[in-house]
């Protein structure tokens, strides 16, 4: 593995069939997947998009942290839908987290995503200031 690229792994069966990897770490950057609200029984927050948004917004804030970054590193976020008429709902838990630190962001609507039950995927990207360096 290059000395300069670090990857990390959700668990899921699917990283491996697929293959990516939840999380990478290169350099001071963290590239977070497209992460949804799947779980074993049906997804987190059932038919409710900003329930789902919520419970992916904290795995990727897992993923982050994993990595040695966190929300506030997080310059930019990609967030697809299947219903843009979710819009306010998802957007209320993207606000929830990124409200101070307001990365760029995309909302798209998407014809569908790996499962029908699956209302939102987001992804994410940080970067992580050296230790040094102050922000405003």
């Amino acid at each position: 593995m290059n000395a300069h690229r670090t990857v990390y792994s959700s668990g899921s069966p699917f990283e491996v069939i697929v293959g990516y990897s939840r999380a990478v770490r290169a350099g001071n950057s963290v590239y977070v997947s497209g992460t949804s609200a799947s779980a074993p029984d049906g997804p987190i927050g059932a038919a409710d998009a900003g329930k789902q948004a919520a419970a992916i917004l904290e795995r990727i804030v897992a993923a982050l942290k994993e990595a040695g970054a966190s929300a506030a590193d997080v310059v930019r976020t990609r967030v697809y839908l299947t219903d843009i008429k979710t819009f306010d709902a998802v957007a209320a838990a993207h606000c929830a987290v990124f409200a101070e630190i307001r990365p760029t962001t995309t909302f798209v609507e998407v014809s569908a995503l790996a499962d029908p039950a699956l209302l939102v995927e987001i992804e994410a990207e940080a970067v992580i200031p050296p230790t040094n360096e102050v922000l405003d």
